[in-house]
């Protein structure tokens, strides 16, 4: 590539490229573009780049590049755009990125970049995206003298001091800024004349809504998120983007009172995390996405808010309503992706209204006090992938048929009143829970052998070349509201914890705290990406199968409390990751394993089990001592070191002298044939004297 030298353009993005970046590239003298983004080079950006005095963009981002960025004051006199995101690269920000005379757009987001941003001298800059690094101190002043800026971006760095905010008055086009998550603290009395319509404030240390907002007529989205904001939105916000404000996030303050929404075209409003009361507010027609959650409103949800047809993500979890829940959700179901109702007091049945075309992918009614049975009217709700029934008053048997939804990843319908068997009756063709990552059913009625067929069907727990998914965490999203993770509550390792994100490699049974009985299926064995195995409490007999030791990726297994008998088996001790293990309460016997992980399990994980032994207990298990000399083996394999100590016993009767020689003879060599013949002649001519003593008692007993 490096012999091309009239190259000026050279574009392999996405190419599927790895290795370093060729050093040979440095002799493509009137190279002018460069982009080598999104592959998987790796390595340092080579110091021969800095011949490259022509080139106009430079674009190496989405790739594993390691190392600072070279430097030298003179270099890239030419440079337009520079794109360097999504890296390994650290170091401080070069020299010559301050200097650059034509440098519009610097992105150097998402790497690891330290230091102090210094004063930029250049006056052409457009677009400065530094966010996601580790850059700390003061913001350069020069900023103010950035004309042509029109987004800056330097969020999640740990950036410090205080900002007035007015030093962004005297840029005309700057549209976007955004400083969230640093250690700023950022103050104005003066209202703003420039004209944003992107600000994002984040974890700023706001105490108010600031004034400046007050001149930002054209602002579209605004985020005052994890500030210290307490009262109410006061009266002059409705001036605030009255027109034109689609997204408004001010969670995680401390705000108590909402009147009304005078925003005409919002999408998007998230006012989660607060300590606002009274009933429910009703959002405008326009709403995509309607976030509330842990507040304390209360009362019942007006029907009326199923008159916003666009609604898309509802989250009303963690409050104190009330009531039934409105029969008219089931309409929206063209529309209503998320629905969480999670944490409320809601009574009643499950609205049995859902319409085909149902949209639902996260249905979560946890933690209320629902009753009756399940409504069939869920399976309209084909896209469903996470159903959280919960904590509630469920009163039905097992509902087999949800197990035909096609993209269901997690189930959860613990502590409920439910009851029966898991038997499947229904022809082996039909599809069960193939999806399924998560499957909590603890805390029920349910009795009968464990769902042999459904452990056989989790073919999303088994490691067929599995391939990772696409995204890291379970939710929905989009260019609106970005992204939406789905949570859960769980036991996990002896504890209760909520996980604010789903893991999609996050694999869980829980069937404890029932009444099942039988033994514990061979076919669990299959199960080998499987996080979490909880089945105590139960009635289950017979012994732990050997094929949990299959399951490699196992973190916590738990079969306390059932009446389990046997051995715990040795392959146990192989699983890597096992860091909870409790079998208390069974009738196992037998040594513990030793090594490895169960080194560091404590004995409240074996208490109940008379019969085991060995650490951590205090039985000791009985060891077998060695056999009699005379009991040779028929190969000669008995212990050298045993076989030494009984020939110096046995000097006593030769002398001490001959005896110990004997011994340490034995010990050094082995065991002589002569020294074996010797031996046994003793033994024989002891036995021949017994036996004439014996013949002569028995003569005497006789007369």
């Amino acid at each position: 590539m490096g012999n091309l030298v009239s190259l000026k353009f050279l574009d392999l993005s996405f190419s599927d490229l790895s290795g370093p970046v060729p050093i040979s590239l440095g002799n493509l003298l009137q190279l002018t573009y460069l982009d080598l983004s999104g592959n998987k080079l790796s390595g340092q950006i080579p110091l021969s780049i800095l011949n490259l005095t022509q080139l106009e963009y430079l674009e190496i981002s989405n790739n594993c590049l390691e190392g600072s960025i070279p430097d030298d004051v003179t270099a890239f006199p030419n440079l337009i755009s520079l794109a360097l995101s999504d890296n390994l690269l650290n170091g401080t920000l070069p020299s010559w990125l301050y200097a650059a005379p034509s440098l519009k757009t610097i992105d150097l987001s998402q790497n690891q970049f330290s230091g102090h941003i210094k004063e930029f001298q250049s006056k052409s800059l457009e677009l400065i995206r530094l966010e996601n690094n580790k850059l700390q101190g003061p913001l350069p002043s020069s900023i103010s003298q950035l004309l042509n800026l029109t987004g800056l971006s330097l969020s999640s760095n740990t950036l410090s001091g205080v900002i007035e905010f007015s030093m962004f008055s005297n840029l005309p086009n700057l549209k976007y800024l955004d400083l969230s998550y640093n250690s700023l603290s950022l103050t104005s009395n003066t209202t703003s004349t420039i004209n944003l319509t992107r600000l994002f404030l984040s974890s700023c240390n706001l105490s108010e809504f600031p004034q400046f907002l007050k001149g930002l007529k054209s602002l579209e989205s605004l985020d005052l998120s994890c500030n210290k904001i307490e009262g109410k939105i006061p009266q002059w916000m409705q001036e605030v983007g009255n027109g034109s404000l689609t997204y408004l996030n001010v969670s995680h303050n401390s705000l108590t009172e909402v009147e009304h929404f005078p925003w005409k075209n919002i999408a998007v409003l998230d006012l989660s995390s607060n300590l606002i009361r009274g009933n429910l507010p009703i959002p405008a027609s326009t709403i995509d996405v309607f976030l509330i959650s842990n507040n304390s409103f209360n009362g019942e949800v007006s029907s009326v808010i199923c008159n916003v047809t666009s609604l898309r993500i509802l989250d009303l979890s963690h409050n104190n309503l009330s009531g039934t829940i409105p029969q008219c959700f089931g309409n929206l179901s063209n529309s209503l992706e998320f629905l969480n109702l999670k944490k409320n007091k809601f009574y009643g049945t499950i609205p049995p209204t859902f319409a085909k075309g149902c949209r639902l992918s996260n249905f979560n009614l946890n933690g209320n006090l629902l009753e009756g049975p399940l409504t069939p009217s869920i399976l309209n709700c084909n896209g469903l992938e996470v159903l959280d029934l919960g904590n509630n008053k469920i009163n039905d048997t097992f509902p087999h048929w949800l197990g035909s939804l096609p993209y269901l990843q997690v189930l959860v319908l613990k502590s409920n009143h439910m009851h029966g068997s898991l038997r499947v009756n229904s022809p082996k063709s039909s599809p069960f829970f193939s999806k399924i990552q998560n499957f909590d059913l603890s805390s029920n009625y349910f009795s009968g052998p464990l769902p042999v067929r459904y452990i056989n069907s989790f073919k999303a727990i088994i490691n067929l070349k599995k391939k990772g998914s696409a995204r890291p965490y379970m939710g929905v999203g989009d260019y609106t509201s970005g992204f939406y993770a789905y949570s859960i509550g769980i036991i996990m390792k002896g504890k209760y914890m909520e996980l604010v994100k789903i893991f999609t490699m996050w694999m869980i049974i829980d069937l404890s705290n029932n009444q099942f009985e039988g033994e514990i299926p061979k076919v669990i064995g299959k199960l080998n990406l499987l996080k979490g195995l909880n089945l105590s409490h139960n009635n289950l007999n017979g012994g732990i199968p050997t094929s949990i030791g299959n399951l490699t990726n196992l973190e916590w297994l738990d079969l306390s409390s059932n009446r389990l008998s046997g051995t715990i088996p040795n392959r146990l001790a192989d699983l890597p990751f096992l860091s909870s293990f409790n079998i208390s309460e069974n009738q196992l016997h037998g040594q513990i394993p030793q090594g490895k992980q169960f080194n560091t399990f404590g004995n409240e994980s074996y208490e109940g089990n008379k019969g085991l032994c060995g650490f951590p207990v205090s039985k000791g298990c009985n060891i077998i001592e060695p056999a009699p000399l005379n009991v040779l083996e028929k190969d000669g394999s008995k212990s050298n070191i045993a076989f030494g100590w009984k020939v110096v016993l046995i000097g006593y009767g030769c002398g001490v002298v001959f005896g110990m020689f004997v011994g340490y003879v034995v010990f050094q060599t082995g065991k002589p044939k002569w020294l074996v013949n010797l031996v046994e002649n003793q033994h024989e001519k002891r036995r021949r004297r017994k036996s004439k003593k014996g013949n002569r008692s028995s003569r005497r007993r006789r007369i």
